[in-house]
């Protein structure tokens, strides 16, 4: 379910920071005025970009937007929970643990097929947590397609969809941001595209970059940070086509995710295995 109230208040609350968020107005929890709770903000002017290749973008654009973007996640990363009163907008700590569980449940409850990566998965991500059990606010969905880049200049303005936000591990959102470098399946996956012809980074540069930013040397057990995205995307992936099966899905390609599941487990073991 779409947490209107959560992600009126995660962006109201990072308002008072450097990371671009649209102004909100109001939260109405009254359900009789149209139905259900919503809340109003601000209209940012800008575009939204979904296709990494950018086709009506040049080179140089294309790098800098995707520097922006890195920017923006590693500003948010640094902001302090605390400080923007947002130290219970989750739980501290056992973010990769908890959220491998959630998963692995909704996984077994909408499966309606055997997927022998996700089952190893399911075994292997829970028992091979890194160390670094870090706590940042994190987005939970944070890529291209959920920002608001400038009218004319190739810089992020606004992020969008915080639906999925909370206290969490601040490497996963990584991981997931990258998740392009990896998929095919258009219009997120760029992973047989020329980077250097498009102008986009490596995955190892824009990573590197993020490190940058937040100041540390180097992100340790890459491959489990995005297999674990990929686990969860998998499994995400499978309750939008169940809900597609049962007629219940407002995306009308929903039925046409059957695949994907598979292909995501499948990749997600083969980086781990």
């Amino acid at each position: 379910a779409h947490q209107v109230d959560r992600e009126f208040r995660v962006i109201s609350a990072l308002a008072a920071s450097d990371v671009p968020v649209a102004r909100t107005r109001v939260l109405c929890n009254d359900d009789s005025v149209i139905g259900q709770m919503f809340y109003i903000m601000d209209a940012v002017e800008g575009r939204i970009l979904i296709d990494p290749s950018m086709p009506e973008q040049s080179a140089a654009e294309r790098s800098a937007i995707f520097d922006s973007m890195n920017d923006v996640l590693a500003r948010l990363h640094k902001v302090d929970p605390v400080n923007v009163g947002l130290s219970d907008y989750g739980r501290t700590g056992q973010y990769i643990a908890r959220q491998v569980a959630r998963w692995s449940k909704q996984y077994a409850e909408l499966k309606t097929e055997d997927i022998p990566a996700m089952d190893r998965l399911a075994e292997y991500l829970p028992a091979n947590i890194p160390d670094e059990d870090l706590t940042t606010i994190v987005h939970g969905d944070y890529r291209l397609g959920n920002l608001i880049v400038h009218p004319s200049e190739p810089r992020v303005v606004a992020v969008l969809d915080w639906e999925l936000s909370t206290l969490g591990h601040p490497l996963c959102d990584v991981a997931y941001n990258c998740l392009g470098y990896h998929l095919t399946e258009p219009p997120h996956g760029f992973a047989r595209a020329d980077l250097a012809a498009l102008g986009l980074p490596r995955e190892e540069d824009y990573v590197a970059a993020y490190c940058r930013r937040v100041g540390r040397e180097r992100i340790g057990n890459w491959n489990y940070y995005v297999a674990f995205s990929l686990y969860r995307l998998a499994a995400i992936a499978q309750g939008v086509y169940v809900r597609g099966l049962q007629g219940n899905s407002s995306n009308p390609e929903s039925i046409k995710m059957s695949r994907a599941p598979r292909e995501r487990a499948e990749l997600a073991w083969s980086l781990v295995s």
